[in-house]
């Protein structure tokens, strides 16, 4: 299965600052990604790198095997929301999307089916949008990402000004085109929806990535949780062994694989009741592990705050 989306030894440098640090990563079709890190962290500058508005230092990006400024028609092939309010706040949210139309050579029907598909109403479709919140901007913005029916979507914070019935909508948008065969890359401070819709992660830190992988990959503790008759009898056995055991209320949590700890317990003829893979960690721990020594303000600051990128963007 070849990536749709390749970043190759990507670096994007301001002056004396670096925004993006020599980043590599792929994305592939059928798969939502996650693309996470703190504000500053070069998550924006990387996205823009990638859909050709931020020319990089060195390093490339490419998309379906190109850049995106030698696609023939991105917009056919690429969907991209980075940024919801740099929509033009004096047209309707209908004549944004027909002269997007017109520019991808589309028919005027593919319009009536992206308003229905992200719930905006006739009424509201005739609205200026400087008359739209920023939760109807969203949706116009995922609108005219999916109008071109791309192969791939680019989205920074997509679910930014969404309700919760909002946000269940676009995480079941996303999960779908996904599912049919379409590659995500998807960017958002919102950890627990990342947590529950992305099937692979990439995490960056200081314009580096500090994380990459399947998100079952990186969420896994690689502990042991187990119970037995005889808990004291165990927790000697495994540290005769050098096998590190922390209590757990009436379980020990060990630091190694099942098989060992089991085989342990075999050795020391201690009955096991319970042996299984301890459960992993949340998101939002191994975010914050991750990423400690890169955050710039407050922890609370920098995952509800989307100033995003700064000088980096």
């Amino acid at each position: 299965m070849r990536p749709m989306i390749t970043v190759e030894s990507l670096t994007r440098a301001y002056g004396g600052f670096t925004a993006v640090d020599d980043v590599s990563f792929i994305a592939r079709p059928g798969r939502v990604t996650g693309f996470l890190g703190p504000n500053g962290a070069g998550k924006s500058t990387t996205m823009r790198v990638m859909v050709g508005l931020t020319e990089p230092t060195s390093g490339r990006a490419t998309i379906l095997g190109r850049r995106f400024a030698e696609l023939p028609n991105p917009a056919r092939e690429v969907g991209v929301l980075l940024d919801a309010s740099a929509q033009h706040a004096g047209r309707t949210g209908r004549e944004i999307l027909r002269i997007a139309a017109l520019t991808m050579g589309l028919p005027s029907t593919r319009v009536d089916e992206m308003l229905a598909l992200v719930g905006l109403t006739e009424e509201e479709a005739g609205r200026r949008v400087r008359h739209y919140s920023l939760g109807m901007r969203q949706r116009l913005g995922i609108a005219t990402a999916l109008l071109g029916d791309p192969e791939v979507l680019i989205l920074d914070e997509p679910a930014n000004g969404l309700d919760p019935a909002g946000i269940r909508w676009m995480r079941d948008l996303l999960r779908g085109f996904a599912d049919d065969g379409g590659t995500v890359l998807l960017s958002s401070h919102l950890l627990h929806e990342i947590e529950v819709i992305a099937d692979d992660l990439v995490v960056i830190g200081h314009g580096r990535i500090v994380a990459e992988g399947t998100k079952d990959a990186l969420l896994a503790s690689g502990e042991t949780l187990v119970r037995a008759d005889d808990l004291a009898a165990l927790a000697r056995a495994l540290d005769a062994v050098g096998l590190e055991a922390t209590a757990a209320g009436d379980a020990l949590l060990v630091a190694a694989e099942p098989a060992d700890v089991g085989r342990t317990a075999y050795a020391a003829g201690i009955a096991v009741t319970e042996l299984r893979a301890a459960d992993g960690a949340r998101l939002e721990e191994m975010f914050l592990e991750l990423t400690a020594s890169t955050q710039r303000d407050g922890l609370g600051n920098d995952l509800a705050d989307h100033s995003d990128e700064g000088q980096a963007a």
